[in-house]
């Protein structure tokens, strides 16, 4: 075999090994590609539900959104004729609140922590009533609501839940567990002062817009969520629109 023949299968293996390449490369190039945006999708579709979750379980006429980011005698108790769901009887509580004809307007907004919800540190105490379905309420001190649930609804609510969705470090984030309050904590650090507890929901955010239309007190709200994922180069963006039951 001479000089040149060498040379010229050299070039030749070199050149069916770039076409080789090409053709495994590709594949697998696409196959992480399509991997990376099931995995984005996946985690957006995780934290939409989880929104959607925690907004159906929502006080009615409770939700709000800010721009940066991103609920007569005085009563020393009464009764019910439908049990209250997911709690365990006898049941106390002086973190929880509870709340009856929420519609969300100056007078009737729970925000404010009075008329329609009791105060903060109200002892809440829930027992067996005397007849099968019936549940005794206790509050101590006593408070008065200012208006009557036309729907003959009382909810027991364990405070305000917060997503903080931040471009700039790429994250939505979970709050809960602090204080209510009547404007509506946008920040990391004012949800931190509050007392919230944080927890990451997703990592790879690019972008979201949360939305609100509550038509009226006293009708099927719409919450819309979109989420843009970012990592690679791939991208998707989901959109979910949940309705809220806002019967006071």
């Amino acid at each position: 075999m001479t000089l040149i023949e060498l040379v010229v299968v050299i070039v030749l293996s070199a050149i069916v090994v770039s076409f080789m390449s090409m053709l495994i490369v590709t594949p697998i190039d696409a196959f992480n590609a399509q991997k990376q945006r099931a995995q984005l999708a996946d985690a957006a579709d995780s934290a939409l539900r989880l929104m959607a979750r925690d907004l159906r379980s929502a006080l009615p006429n409770s939700v709000r959104t800010a721009a940066s980011g991103t609920i007569v005698a005085i009563d020393a108790g009464f009764s019910t004729t439908v049990p209250f769901s997911q709690i365990t009887l006898p049941y106390t509580s002086s973190s929880n609140y509870l709340a009856i004809f929420n519609i969300g307007i100056p007078g009737a907004n729970a925000y404010a922590l009075a008329n329609v919800i009791t105060p903060a540190g109200t002892t809440i105490t829930i027992a067996a009533g005397a007849t099968p379905n019936a549940q005794l309420v206790t509050l101590s001190p006593a408070f008065q609501f200012s208006f009557g649930s036309p729907e003959k609804r009382v909810y027991l609510v364990s405070g305000p839940v917060s997503y903080l969705c931040d471009t700039s470090v790429s994250t939505l984030t979970r709050y809960s567990g602090y204080t209510i309050s009547a404007t509506q904590p946008s920040s990391a650090a004012a949800l931190s002062a509050a007392g919230a507890t944080s927890g990451l929901v997703a990592t790879n955010v690019a972008g979201c817009q949360f939305t609100y239309a509550s038509g009226t007190s006293k009708r099927v709200g719409m919450a819309s969520l979109l989420l843009q994922m970012v990592n690679n180069g791939q991208e998707v963006q989901l959109l979910q629109q949940t309705h809220l039951v806002n019967a006071p």
